[in-house]
């Protein structure tokens, strides 16, 4: 098939294309500076020249922190560049897939989120992402919109590396362990994301690696299955100080994902494993992909 990727130079969009075009898809990324999501004429040339069969639209303004004084922006990017994605599709006659986000729910739950509970946003990330899902539904009937979790992988700032090269310098750690979620590896994501293309059937899904974990856990399974030795403290959410609530709980139950494509996402510490042992690069991506599935 295929495939418009926006976003294509973040952490998911470099595991996403590398696996598409692992693949044999035909692909054509878009980073921020080949297009402004906030503008739909940006849309216009790279379809007719690709003309794909699905726009992958992962474009967003994903700093939980900054969205709340970037408000404006937040609601550009996050909302209308959705709306711009969904209504460049359908004049395209394409399929759209485009990424939520665990912040759309309120993290009260004591059990996982499904796709059809009831979503409340604590977080201008959150509002804004969900108006972009809202968007997506009212504009093109054909769409996937696929919300995850708390990623990881290789090309960006991300929590295990930043964990581990502090645990190597000697650093002091203190990590929370009140927030409860599914890390999710961004090349089991993108395995993910293209296997509900290939099953096209169309709708919201939740997809994370399985499994839940805390921050603080997380951190520890880190820094062991690293050989390191690291004393880590842990705190809670409260003496943080963040501009932006984060949930409590954010875990997000799989079973609609595994029903319609057959497929079960490895659990996070398996996924951690392969991540630490240098899956998804380049030369690695074909194994770690058949592990993975």
């Amino acid at each position: 098939m295929k495939v418009l990727v926006t976003g294509a130079t973040g952490m998911l969009g470099r595991s996403l294309v590398r696996a598409l075009e692992a693949a044999d898809h035909q692909v054509l990324g878009l980073g921020r500076v080949d297009a402004d999501v906030t503008r739909l004429a940006s849309f216009r040339h790279p379809i007719q020249a690709l003309q794909p069969d699905w726009i992958f639209h992962l474009a967003g303004l994903t700093k939980v922190d900054e969205c709340e004084t970037r408000t404006d922006e937040a609601y550009l990017v996050n909302a209308l560049g959705a709306r711009n994605a969904a209504q460049a599709a359908a004049e395209a006659n394409t399929s759209l897939l485009a990424i939520s986000t665990d912040y759309v729910f309120d993290g009260l739950a004591s059990r996982p989120y499904r796709e059809y509970d009831q979503t409340g946003p604590g977080t201008v990330y959150g509002q804004t992402k969900l108006a972009g899902e809202q968007a997506i539904r009212e504009v093109h009937p054909r769409h996937v919109i696929v919300r995850t979790s708390w990623l990881y992988g290789r090309g960006g700032t991300n929590f295990i590396d930043t964990i581990l090269r502090k645990a190597r310098a000697g650093e002091s750690l203190a990590v929370v362990g009140d927030q409860r979620g599914s890390p999710t590896w961004t090349h089991d994501l993108a395995q993910a994301i293209i296997r509900l293309a290939e099953v096209r059937q169309y709708g919201t899904y939740h997809c994370t690696n399985s499994g839940d974990c805390t921050w603080h856990e997380l951190a520890a399974y880190a820094v062991t299955r690293a050989g390191l030795r690291a004393d880590i403290a842990r705190t809670d959410s409260s003496t943080l100080g963040r501009p932006a609530p984060r949930p409590a709980y954010s875990v997000l139950s799989n079973v609609l994902f595994e029903h319609v494509t057959g497929t079960r996402l490895p659990h996070w510490q398996d996924a951690v494993d392969r991540y630490l042992q240098g899956g998804g690069t380049p030369a690695a991506a074909s194994a770690a992909g058949q592990e993975g599935r």
